[in-house]
């Protein structure tokens, strides 16, 4: 029986979060929660149920074309037995390097990560922090830490162990089929309120999507 996972979205071509043209995966649920994500909407859980089986079937036809495969959140290791699935299915299906984000600590994921051994090349962990700097490549927070844990995340990711470059600034803008326009990447602090603030200064209605569970939280589909 295929392990069932809740699903936020999965999206290619992502540019903004690893190299070249990825295939992006968003887990949906989160335990984490941090202060200042951007990414409230993907916090609930029992959301966009579906079986590892039925997403591979989905991503397939798009796996050929992707240059690497990124895995967000929402929290993905949140869902360990179905993340582990995925990952050794994807292993089966593509040579392409696989990154993984969590919100856990390196510590906290080592037995979990002892479990995927091979099956992830390179890991972004750690909480965002919203209160520390940002000025590391693929990180939204400098305490997060970008683990290299193959040959091939070696090869792939070694190049990001280092400042924020102008080119680094950019994000995935994308339409879902009902209209719903979303983005993909590290938006820089306040990213978004500029957004809003142009959009409105243009005649545009803005509604940012947040977790119904918190109401104070604001957020946008993320990393």
């Amino acid at each position: 029986m295929s392990a069932t996972l809740d699903l936020s979205r999965v999206h290619f071509p992502v540019t903004a979060l690893g190299p070249g043209r990825r295939l992006g995966v968003w887990f949906q649920g989160c335990s984490i929660r941090c202060p200042g994500c951007i990414s409230a909407d993907t916090w609930g859980s029992g959301r966009g149920r579906t079986t590892v089986a039925e997403l591979l079937d989905r991503v397939q036809p798009w796996l050929a074309d992707a240059d690497g495969v990124t895995i967000s959140g929402g929290e993905p290791f949140d869902q360990p037995d179905a993340l582990l699935a995925l990952l050794a299915a994807l292993r089966q299906r593509t040579d392409v390097d696989v990154l993984v984000y969590s919100g856990h600590s390196l510590e906290r994921l080592a037995p979990l990560l002892a479990r995927a051994d091979g099956l992830i090349d390179a890991l972004i962990s750690d909480p965002f922090a919203q209160h520390q700097p940002q000025t590391r490549a693929l990180r939204g927070s400098d305490n997060q830490r970008l683990s290299l844990l193959t040959a091939l995340g070696r090869a792939r990711f070694a190049a990001f162990e280092r400042p924020l470059r102008p080119e680094d600034k950019v994000l995935d803008l994308m339409l879902d089929d009902d209209g719903s326009v979303w983005m993909a990447g590290i938006p820089r602090r306040d990213d978004l309120l500029r957004l809003r603030d142009l959009l409105r200064d243009q005649g545009h209605r803005l509604q940012v999507s947040a977790d119904v569970s918190t109401r104070d939280a604001r957020g946008a589909p993320h990393a």
